[in-house]
Formats: C-alpha cells, sequence, structure tokens
C-alpha cells in the first residue's frame, strides 16, 4: 500500500498500464516535456519516450482525431484534453467517429482509447477551465463516461478503461487532485465500469452523487446522522452506463431519494436520476424525489465561483426536507 492522492494515482496508473503493454500511449498538450499541467504525466516521457508519451498542438479536434487512428491501427492511446471546458473543439471527432465506430461497423472495429480531462470546479479557474459536462458527455451514445471520488477508485476505473475495448470519457474532478491522500495497492486491479458503490448505507433516504460532491453529500450525511436521519449514499462513479440496479435497490429499501450534482440543475443527469426512480421505485417512494445541482448559468470566474457550489450546509438542508416530507 502505498498513501496517494489522486493526482499522483493517476500518473502511478498510468505508469503501470504503459509499464505492462506497450500498446498505451500517453499524448496532448504539455504532456511530455512539462508532465502536464497538473503534473499527472510527469515522468511519463523520460521513462517510455517520447514515441509513446508526447506533446500535441493546441488542437483538441486533432487530438481526439488521432486518437481514434491509434486506435483503429491497434493502439491504446490515452489522450489528455487539459480541461474539460476545452473538449468542445473535439465534439465532432467525439460525436462523429469516437462514439459510433462500432454501430458504423456492425462490430467489425472498435475503439479501445481513453479521453481524460480535469473536470468541474472549485479551483478558482479561469473562463472554461471549471465546465461540468455530465450531461453532454453522458447523453452521447457509444461511451462510456466515468468519473473517479477517491484515489483508489481512481486506479481501479483508469485501469479498467485502458483495458476496456469502447471508448471511455475519464473524467477527473480537479477540485480533489490534491485534496486528500488514501492508501492505494501496488498490484493492479480493476473496478467494473458501469457500477456504482455504496459509500454509507442508510435506512431513511437514498442520495446519489459523483466525483467531487461526494465528500459533501457525506459530510452532509454526518449532519443529518447527527439529527437521527440516517442517509445511504451511493457514488454513482460511471454515469454512463448508469448502474440502475444498485440505484432501484436502495430507493426501495429508503422510499425516500435526492441526487446532488455539479452541473447544471436543468436538462443534467439530476433530471435523468429521477426519471430511473418514478419509473422503477415509484410505489416505494414516501416523498417527491429531488435534485440539488449548479443553477442556470455560466460557473462565475473565481472571485465568485463559490456562490455557485453547493456547501455541506445547504445539502443537508435539502435532504433534510426530503427526509421530513
Amino acid at each position: 500500500m502505498a498513501l496517494m492522492n489522486l493526482i499522483t494515482t493517476i500518473n502511478h496508473t498510468l505508469d503501470r498500464a504503459m509499464d505492462q503493454d506497450d500498446r498505451v500511449v500517453v499524448f496532448g498538450e504539455d504532456v511530455g516535456v512539462e508532465g502536464g499541467v497538473f503534473r499527472a504525466t510527469v515522468g511519463l516521457q523520460e521513462k517510455y519516450g517520447d514515441k509513446r508519451c508526447f506533446d500535441t498542438p493546441l488542437a483538441e479536434s486533432a487530438i481526439v482525431g488521432t486518437a481514434v487512428g491509434m486506435a483503429l491501427n491497434g493502439l491504446r492511446p490515452v489522450a489528455e484534453i487539459q480541461f474539460s471546458g476545452f473538449v468542445y473543439p473535439a465534439f465532432n471527432q467525439i460525436i462523429s467517429h469516437v462514439a459510433r465506430m462500432r454501430n458504423r461497423t456492425r462490430g467489425q472495429r472498435y475503439l479501445p482509447m481513453v479521453i481524460r480531462m480535469p473536470h468541474g470546479g472549485g479551483i478558482k479557474a479561469l473562463e472554461h477551465h471549471s465546465e461540468s459536462l455530465d450531461t453532454f458527455l453522458g447523453h452521447i451514445p457509444g461511451l462510456k463516461v466515468v468519473t473517479p471520488s477517491t484515489p483508489y477508485d481512481a486506479k481501479g476505473l483508469l485501469l479498467a478503461a485502458i483495458q476496456d475495448d469502447d471508448p471511455v470519457i475519464f473524467l477527473e474532478p480537479s477540485k480533489i487532485y490534491r485534496a486528500f491522500r488514501q492508501e492505494v495497492p501496488e498490484e493492479d486491479y480493476t473496478i467494473p465500469l458501469g457500477k456504482a458503490k455504496v459509500v454509507k448505507s442508510g435506512s431513511d433516504l437514498t442520495v446519489v452523487s459523483w466525483g467531487a460532491y461526494v465528500h459533501e453529500v457525506l459530510k452532509a450525511a454526518q449532519i443529518l446522522q447527527d439529527e437521527g436521519i440516517d442517509a445511504e449514499v451511493i457514488d454513482l462513479r460511471t454515469i454512463s452506463p448508469i448502474d440502475r440496479e444498485t440505484i432501484l435497490e436502495s430507493v426501495k429499501k429508503t422510499g425516500r431519494f435526492a441526487v446532488v450534482h455539479e452541473a447544471a440543475k436543468s436538462f443534467g443527469p439530476g433530471a435523468e436520476l429521477i426519471a430511473l426512480v418514478n419509473e422503477g421505485a415509484f410505489l416505494y417512494l414516501e416523498a417527491p424525489p429531488t435534485r440539488m445541482a449548479g443553477f442556470d448559468i455560466t460557473i462565475p470566474l473565481p472571485r465568485e465561483e463559490h456562490h455557485y457550489f453547493l456547501d455541506a450546509s445547504r445539502i443537508a438542508a435539502g435532504l433534510r426536507r426530503v427526509a421530513q416530507f
């Protein structure tokens, strides 16, 4: 076991993957010489050479398009988009080619590729550096969309993503890159994509979240626990495909449901999850399902950013209303 934060876990995991499979290639803006803007790839070019870890031009469409070509020709590329807010120029490649290749070729060709990107706000960054694109990416058929909330999960999920024969978008919550450390096994392990995790058992209501918000939800659950309200907290881990069974099983037990996410509220993942609960567990509900989410605005610039994000006290207030309905 080694104590690692999220960013050192990503670096460690990429190193392990590249060491064990020479088809794994890592590239993106400033990924090689500098080791990435957050240092997620530091040391990889020095160890594996500039043909397996290299810098690209500032051209996201070209980065993803190159990954498509590599994956079609036998490599397992891991492409980095420097911030998720920079991915928009690559949407044509992602939607037109990455997500459609298996369907287009009727299963004859596939794309074993990963697109990594720092995701979400909370680091007081500039415009386009704090986007929450859960809805955009989760809505595209043919993509798997994954986001870890802990270093332990990051290693298992990233190794599973690299080994997967289909394209995976790997969203890394930048707010918790260096927020805490956790024991991570040195040996390899994978966590199945599409499988949520019950991180706190409870009997009074079910709360689903993912990424950095899982930690705020756990703090809120502790506030409620002190008041005698026992919340069950589920880390979704994979935004698409959704682990429907784990969520519905929990709601049938608790009778109440809430979802907490960073992305804007309207048309967001919370709406999809509430629809899932209404369709699959309506007769078990004892209160209206609730979503707590970001405002329907562009994420504010650094000095006002804190107004946008939910903290534990605001989350606890919303969950309390569900529990006391």
